[in-house]
């Protein structure tokens, strides 16, 4: 089991980025972890990307996908058009078979909105950054908050999650 991460931080607020590399790794990974536990994913190999960015770029982003000419805080786009498939741990018996990685899909965060949401609400940015990453994998595993209960238990989960890398608002 393990996921990896590509995480690029752009140019824009590299200079203002808090967290590093390792640290979104680890966080990435612990929160697998728990996913596995929960029965939420099975064990396997796992690849997504992490972007960084600014408002300018979200906007144009979300104005060509989801055709919203604003800014927002995160964006998911899932590879997967389901739950995450049933994955083959060992086809033969052998522990030296290759198992393709199974691609979740992209997270984008802008920045610029997660240092403003932080300061709305009293927390740090990386406290903001990590919620929104957090909140960006559930939804590449299925998770959607088309109603109030549905948001209540994503919101949930991403407490636990964020708890689990000792982050708590």
């Amino acid at each position: 089991m393990s996921i990896d991460l590509y995480c690029e931080v752009y140019p824009e607020v590299t200079d203002r980025h808090p967290i590093t590399i390792e640290q979104w790794q680890a966080w990435f990974e612990a929160w697998e972890k728990y996913l596995l536990a929960e029965q939420a994913i099975v064990d396997g190999e796992y690849e997504l990307s992490l972007a960084i960015t600014d408002d300018p770029t979200i906007q144009q982003l979300n104005l060509q996908y989801r055709q919203q000419d604003r800014p927002t805080d995160v964006l998911s786009f899932a590879a997967l058009e389901s739950e995450v498939p049933e994955i083959p741990i060992d086809l033969d018996g052998n522990d030296d078979d290759y198992v393709e990685p199974t691609y979740l899909g992209d997270i984008i965060i802008s920045q610029t909105t997660a240092i403003r949401q932080a300061q709305e609400r009293s927390h740090s940015l990386t406290y903001e950054l990590a919620w929104l990453a957090a909140h960006g994998l559930l939804h590449l595993l299925g998770w959607d908050h088309p109603d109030e209960a549905s948001l209540e238990a994503m919101l949930k989960q991403q407490d636990i999650m964020l708890s689990l890398v000792s982050l708590s608002s």
